[in-house]
């Protein structure tokens, strides 16, 4: 058993990476036919002879997703070739009926690009981009009995309303220099790719759905000896870790691997080129299939669609929709709403930022729409088991209610029941405010009409503070704000207890 730590494994190898990240884009239709594109859905329901690779059935490209494809390859960087075909992938896909996949092959829509990635302490990693290609994707099998995966499990079942999904498959090319940070740099990679499709609208990046996995590539060189060039020593054997769906597991993967691969290397045993298989329960992989030659998928072109050919004007006028960089994007925003580094850190990790925009949008300050979404929002979200974006509550509507809060018709306790109000569906906020009569009372004749019932209540505390014990009128505001639920203006329940006092406030 190898005694190796990440770290040692470090001191003697040397990583070099790459991913392959899959895009399932949101589309309302699938990629070759017009069934929905709809995630959780009934099994099976979402499906016609296209997608089950019926005999006689025609598949026709979804423009929409040549579209998305292209803005994506734009967003990385990449050239788009002028015509690209698709290909048929042949292979045995126990979740896709026709037993071939439709993908591209040596023609990609988009080929050539980079992106910058930046790490959280501002250091950027280009990472090169070898292509991103336009597929379909496959169904879903659940294995049932054993623990879940295919080994030990009764039987397995078949839901094909994922196949023919369409998706847009990223490749780079390998990432080296990496060392300690390896884990660091591909993390941030796939982040970087989740941000950027959500912000271009085209998938919702939900990589616990599936929406967006990544398959992590890695292998092991020596350290190079004094003097010598690191890029000079030939890679090694390399594994593909399948199907890893959050970004703390593609850090654990890979964390994983160096230890195992360098332990085999060590003891003089051989990596295997082969796919590997995650398990998120044990923190490790396992062997798949071996890849130790490239597979004869036996490609050839697909003969019922036509050449993908993007008119270059077409393309130019895309160009124009690309989203600023998600890591300029932010660091803009931070100097614009004066955040500190663990400020914009809590609102990025908490899925936030976008939300917090659109508040400061509606007239919420930046201050404000922050304390909403990471205080209250967050804490019911966490009880809610839900994200931030799954609540029942709009950025403009935390930004009303912190409208009648700068208006002085709500404080923070009020304004904590409209929003919960709201949540339930009791409507907009100020519908809320009506219905429950949250609106803070600052009508001087029923205020001070619970001052003096409070006053008369507590005669000791009335000569404490006409003594000079000013403090000790924070006993009547508490009585006056018991008695109306909360809603009395404390400030100005305040200046009358003084008056009545005849203290000067």
């Amino acid at each position: 058993m190898s005694t190796l730590t990440y770290e040692s494994a470090l001191e003697k190898y040397d990583p070099v990476f790459g991913i392959e990240v899959h895009v399932e884009l949101n589309t309302a239709t699938k990629i070759f036919c017009g069934c929905a594109n709809q995630f959780g859905s009934a099994p099976n329901t979402n499906v016609c002879p296209v997608c089950i690779g019926l005999p006689g059935s025609m598949p026709v490209t979804n423009e929409k997703v040549v579209e998305s494809a292209v803005r994506l390859g734009l967003a990385l960087g990449c050239s788009i070739r002028e015509s690209s075909r698709f290909a048929r992938k042949n292979y045995f896909y126990p979740d896709l009926a026709k037993d071939y996949q439709i993908s591209q092959y040596d023609e990609p829509t988009c080929y050539d690009g980079e992106l910058e990635v930046v790490l959280d302490d501002g250091e950027v990693v280009t990472v090169g981009i070898e292509r991103a290609h336009i597929e379909e994707d496959a169904g879903k099998n659940t294995h049932v009995g054993g623990s879940g995966g295919i080994q030990g499990a009764d039987y397995s079942l078949v839901d094909y309303n994922r196949a023919g999904v369409p998706l847009v498959e990223i490749v780079t090319r390998p990432i080296e220099g990496t060392a300690e940070r390896v884990a660091e740099v591909a993390r941030a990679y796939v982040a970087t790719i989740r941000d950027i499709v959500k912000a271009m609208d085209i998938s919702d990046g939900r990589m616990e759905q599936g929406s967006l996995r990544a398959d992590v590539n890695l292998s092991l060189r020596p350290k190079a000896a004094d003097g010598e060039d690191q890029s000079a020593v030939p890679f090694g054997k390399r594994s593909e870790t399948k199907n890893v769906n959050s970004l703390r597991a593609i850090e654990r993967a890979i964390h994983f691997e160096i230890v195992r691969q360098a332990g085999l290397l060590d003891a003089g045993q051989p990596v295997h080129q082969e796919t590997r298989h995650w398990h998120e329960d044990t923190g490790e992989t396992t062997s798949g299939r071996s890849k130790e030659e490239a597979e004869d998928y036996r490609y050839f072109p697909e003969p019922d669609l036509l050449p993908v050919e993007p008119d270059a004007a077409w393309v130019e006028s895309l160009r124009g929709t690309i989203p600023e960089h998600p890591a300029k994007r932010r660091a803009r925003l931070q100097e614009e709403w004066a955040f500190s580094d663990l400020e914009m850190r809590d609102a990025v990790n908490a899925g936030a930022l976008d939300l917090i925009a659109a508040t400061i949008a509606a007239g919420a300050t930046p201050a404000s729409a922050r304390k909403w979404w990471l205080g209250e929002l967050a804490r019911t979200a966490n009880d809610a088991g839900t994200s931030l974006d799954g609540l029942a509550i709009a950025p403009a509507q935390v930004a009303a209610v912190q409208a009648m809060v700068d208006e002085g018709k709500l404080n923070d306790k009020l304004a904590r029941q409209v929003i919960e109000g709201v949540l339930a569906g009791e409507g907009e906020p100020s519908e809320v405010v009506a219905a429950r009569g949250l609106e803070i009372v600052s009508d001087d004749s029923a205020l001070e009409a619970a001052v003096d019932e409070a006053l008369a209540a507590q005669p000791d505390v009335l000569e404490k503070i006409q003594s000079g014990k000013v403090q000790a009128a924070g006993a009547i505001v508490g009585a006056v704000m018991k008695a109306t639920r909360g809603q009395a203006d404390a400030g100005r329940v305040r200046e009358i207890i003084l008056q009545r006092a005849g203290v000067n406030p």
